[in-house]
């Protein structure tokens, strides 16, 4: 609470020094509108919708990603693992936004895809290699006797996989994982640098007709801190219940 106060005074007496005329009253229209007797969503809640489809498509292709990356990293092929170091290493090694600028105008073009599925694919590629290192540590901290009884079992390495020790290392995983999603949404308002209209760049469009700066910027940053704790409260209900059973 005391940092909470401290940055609002901050915003609002670096607000008074630049002579800024606070108008929230505006606000409201961009999320939603009246017409005809009925509530539509406004401008800001229209890029929500974007942003959450773009989070929704590119969590579930990182994980795919995340999992099959590790699967290669941990497999007794060379080229294999070499594949899968590469990619985890120039992927974290490397920015969100130059990957994003890359794919959209490099390989975007060749592959026929466009900006929609250009950042969803980016954000899957980026997010998908820290998740393979969150899986790989998760399948380390199964105990080797689990793997030695789906062995002894005569279980081959897939069934191994999906019925003992993913079950087991999704305990594991499930704090960590929380977090890069938690890191995703906020990584997806870049998507607005290749003209997706999602609600960072909703935003920047009303800012530019309205300057409206520090309202608009101010419930920007409080839709997705509702949204990310929201994310959080959902997995420690989650954490509870797996203890439990």
């Amino acid at each position: 609470m005391l940092v909470v106060g401290l940055l609002t005074w901050s915003a609002v007496s670096g607000a008074e020094q630049l002579g800024y005329d606070w108008q929230w009253n505006r606000v409201p229209r961009y999320l939603f509108t009246l017409r005809n007797g009925g509530l539509y969503p406004g401008p800001l809640i229209q890029g929500l919708w974007v942003t959450l489809q773009i989070t929704a498509w590119a969590m579930a292709l990182s994980l795919c990603v995340g999992l099959l990356a590790m699967m290669l990293k941990r497999s007794r092929s060379v080229v294999g693992r070499l594949v899968a170091t590469g990619y985890i290493e120039s992927i974290r090694n490397t920015p969100l936004l130059i990957q994003l600028y890359i794919l959209y105008f490099v390989f975007a073009p060749v592959l026929g895809i466009g900006a929609f599925a250009s950042a969803v694919l980016a954000l899957a590629l980026f997010e998908g290699a820290y998740m393979a290192e969150i899986f790989r540590a998760g399948m380390a901290g199964v105990p080797k006797g689990q793997w030695e009884a789906a062995s002894s079992l005569g279980m081959s390495t897939m069934a191994t996989y999906r019925k003992v020790i993913l079950p087991q290392a999704i305990r594991i995983v499930l704090p960590p994982l929380t977090s890069q999603a938690i890191s995703l949404v906020k990584d997806s308002a870049l998507v607005a640098t290749i003209s997706i209209f999602d609600m960072t760049m909703q935003g920047q469009t009303i800012i530019a007709e309205t300057f409206l700066t520090f309202e608009i910027w101010f419930t920007i940053a409080a839709i997705y801190l509702l949204i990310n704790l929201s994310l959080s409260m959902v997995v420690r209900t989650m954490e509870k219940r797996l203890r439990i059973a």
